[in-house]
């Protein structure tokens, strides 16, 4: 039976670099997958290599990035809330959490895919998954979707346990590895490199892509509890 999915993050490549190959497995089933990408990633450092972007056209560069990689990822439903870019933090959490809020009451999801309030790193990726848990904890309790949410803390194993799921996206890594490509301007480096290593050692290619065949992710538990 199809579900109603629904991740929520920052910016454009978060959906792809935390679960991309994730996504894919959901579309393919039939499930219906809503993203909101909440920044256009106005000052993301990376410009391409070499540069191909200015400051001025790089927030448009990545919203046709974020949109290619979302017809790879088979994503018909993309909400783009256009903010600031390093700004979510400053933001009110409770105006973030509405503007959630107002997703759900459309979207009505089963599953929710973020970051790990506090172990997102950056300080966009803690402030926007801080705001969805606090939407969620607002729903009645029967009307809660499960939140699947990705800690990239280098101790977030030691502080929230082992990952809840592991997920096997090797079936899918070919899709995967296209939808990286379709963010261009802050992927091109990464796998530049990678594809030389492939061609360099074709016999390897499964363990040099082994890091992008697995994506984990804890569930948040909304009583305040982390389950792992």
């Amino acid at each position: 039976m199809a579900r109603k999915i629904l991740a929520i993050y920052p910016h454009p490549d978060d959906e792809t670099f935390v679960g991309a190959g994730t996504l894919i497995q959901h579309t393919q089933a039939g499930d219906s997958v809503t993203l909101v990408c909440a920044t256009l990633g106005q000052m993301g450092r990376r410009m391409g290599k070499p540069f191909f972007a200015t400051r001025e056209s790089l927030p448009h560069l990545r919203e046709k990035e974020l949109r290619d990689a979302c017809k790879v990822i088979g994503i018909a439903d993309l909400r783009l809330w256009k903010m600031q870019d390093k700004m979510l933090q400053f933001k009110d959490e409770g105006y973030l959490a509405q503007k959630v809020l107002e997703v759900f009451d459309d979207v009505h999801p089963e599953v929710v895919y973020t970051f790990y309030p506090g172990h997102g790193v950056h300080p966009d990726h803690d402030a926007l998954s801080a705001a969805v848990v606090r939407a969620v904890t607002l729903l009645p309790e029967t009307q809660r979707p499960v939140m699947r949410c990705k800690a990239v803390t280098i101790n977030s194993r030691q502080v929230l346990g082992d990952p809840a799921m592991e997920v096997d996206v090797s079936n899918v890594i070919q899709e995967k590895i296209s939808a990286l490509k379709a963010h261009k301007s802050q992927t091109e480096f990464i796998l530049t490199h990678l594809e030389e290593q492939i061609k360099a050692e074709p016999g390897n290619a499964a363990r040099l892509l082994a890091p992008y065949a697995k994506e984990t992710y804890w569930i948040y538990d909304t009583s305040g509890k982390t389950v792992s």
